[in-house]
């Protein structure tokens, strides 16, 4: 049985105050014997100095020993003894010359250095119990002895009345004790209880220190309960960002023990490491991490981060390492692919754009020098002005495009949707190119009819068959047919097919590349063309936002075919 705080207060105050008062009762009665065994052998020493003096009187001897007995009580046994322990004379027993030699009894030795000496003992002479009491004079001893009886142990014996004081007093220190054990077991056990229910009731302590002390503890305790909460709550907070994270993350103590890591950080390294596991310590060992492991090794206070870039199985990862104040550190490993390629598409794109502004505005300068500063005919400077005004036009439409990718890619919330036909944009687009059309002795047909309506912008729709058929027009010959079909309506989309009878395209690994920005497939061809280059790409990116895909391929009868799908 487990005993209570107060229980055990109790109990430690009452041993203390038990032997307290043991010791007390101990003293008391050895020093009321010692008192009362000293006034009994006060007495026994006169006796021992009357019969001293009446040995030493002029003419006496033994025998006036029988006469002094009288005046003694009658329970006196008197003992004379010499020097050597010979027994001269004792009253008990008369044939004292037989009576063996009382140099070794506690009594005599004791007196030979003290001069006097008590002893309770037994007689060895006749088994009898005696207070002996020996004192030592010039050529003897005396000793004076009385029956260890009961009248003589009762007048040894302690008063019971200081006993009985003592005893009382103890009883109500045990009440004192008891009501102090309670004043503190009170407290202890308050604080105990609000600590078992977790802090959710409301505790009164007494108003004393220890009351103090309690209620303090209990703020506290309040406290740390409300700050262990709010820990717990963004501890979660941060382990569910950590999961849902698009890094890989893992955490490693001082001496590169895992604490915890999440899966991305797992993916990410076995792409990188030759042997695939779950061991997040394989970032310590692979080569791959060579840079990373002799950071680790060398690292001091001053330099507590470090950067490298690892390129495997065709992807781009960034790893980080962060060192903590604690020596622990985190591993945070990122898939850059994505924006290498970004980076890499925005120099490119730098680059064409600055390529294909270069022509015209050099042209533009060169008529316009030659214009201003040469002298030449009306005829040849109207020639030359016309020259860097198509070259100015093409310039127009090249900024046009760029806009219209750009705002495809970064706006698309600014364009609005409504349904429109697909009839309609066919027909405007086969009147506003009915010009160039006839020129290259192309016709253009098609399979769609008045019900076919997409839930999309009309210029952008529109957009993709102008940059479609103006693509045909400028490459794929003369006496072309194109032909547009919606052959299929499936899960809310129209899947369309928009052909040519021309060239097509002979190496089919320009497929891959037909829709980026400014890809050429015949430099020279395409220059003396016209057109910014960005038409395919401009398809590609309205079908995209109208949650659509497009494909190219060389059509089985010669020519290309694009196949595509918009939205009902």
């Amino acid at each position: 049985m487990k005993l209570s705080y107060k229980q055990r207060l109790f109990l430690y105050f009452f041993f203390i105050f038990a032997l307290f008062t043991m010791g007390i009762i101990v003293v008391e009665q050895s020093h009321v014997r010692d008192y009362k065994t000293e006034a009994l052998e006060e007495k026994l020493d006169a006796y021992a100095d009357m019969v001293n003096a009446s040995l030493i009187r002029p003419g006496s001897g033994l025998q006036e020993l029988d006469s002094l007995m009288t005046l003694l009580p009658q329970n006196i046994r008197l003992t004379l003894i010499d020097k050597q322990g010979e027994v001269l004379y004792d009253n008990a027993l008369k044939e004292a010359a037989q009576m063996e030699n009382h140099a070794q009894r506690p009594e005599v030795i004791a007196s030979k250095g003290q001069g006097r000496r008590s002893d309770i003992r037994v007689s060895a002479s006749n088994q009898q119990a005696y207070l002996y009491y020996a004192k030592r004079f010039n050529n003897y001893f005396i000793r004076v002895a009385l029956p260890y009886d009961v009248e003589v142990q009762h007048f040894l014996k302690s008063d019971n009345a200081f006993l009985y004081y003592i005893i009382g007093l103890f009883a109500l220190m045990l009440v004192l004790i008891n009501f102090v054990a309670n004043r503190f077991g009170k407290s202890i056990a308050q604080l105990r209880d609000f600590a078992q229910k977790g802090g959710v009731e409301h505790v009164e302590f007494p108003a004393d220190e220890l009351g103090e002390i309690g209620a303090k503890i209990a703020e506290d305790y309040r406290q740390l309960k409300e700050t262990k909460r709010t820990l717990s709550l963004e501890r979660e907070k941060l382990l569910q960002h950590v999961h849902s994270s698009e890094e890989g993350l893992c955490f490693f103590s001082a001496d590169r023990t895992v604490e915890f890591y999440n899966g991305l950080f797992i993916q990410y390294l076995n792409i990188i490491v030759d042997d695939s596991n779950s061991d997040p310590a394989m970032a310590f060992t692979d080569p791959s991490f060579e840079q990373v492991a002799a950071f680790l090794a060398e690292v001091d206070e001053q330099e507590t981060y470090f950067e490298t870039q690892i390129t495997k199985q065709g992807k781009v990862f960034t790893v980080r390492v962060n060192v903590f104040e604690s020596r622990g550190f985190e591993i945070i490993i990122n898939d850059i692919t994505r924006q290498e390629k970004t980076r890499r598409l925005k120099q490119e794109m730098t680059g064409n754009i600055a390529h294909e502004l270069r022509t015209p505005v050099t042209s533009i300068r060169g008529y316009l020098e030659t214009v201003l500063e040469q002298p030449i005919d009306k005829n040849k400077e109207h020639n030359f002005l016309t020259k860097a005004y198509n070259q100015t036009l093409s310039l127009s439409e090249l900024i046009q495009d760029m806009g219209l990718i750009t705002k495809i890619e970064g706006a698309p919330q600014a364009f609005q949707l409504e349904a429109v036909s697909l009839l309609n944009i066919l027909e405007s687009v086969q009147t506003d190119l009915a010009e160039l059309l006839q020129e290259k002795g192309i016709t253009i047909g098609w399979d769609v009819t008045d019900e076919v309506v997409v839930n999309g912008n009309r210029n952008l729709l529109y957009s993709i068959f102008r940059n479609l058929t103006d693509n045909a027009v400028r490459y794929a010959g003369s006496d072309v047919k194109i032909f547009v079909s919606c052959y299929r309506k499936a899960s809310g989309f129209y899947y369309f097919s928009y052909s040519d009878t021309g060239v097509g395209i002979a190496d089919e690994r320009h497929f891959n590349r037909l829709f980026e920005r400014f890809y050429r497939i015949n430099e020279g061809r395409t220059r003396d063309s016209g057109g910014s280059g960005l038409g395919l790409s401009i398809v590609k990116n309205a079908i995209q936002f109208h949650r659509g895909k497009i494909v190219a391929k060389n059509r089985a009868g010669g020519g290309l075919e694009f196949l595509f799908k918009l939205p009902e």
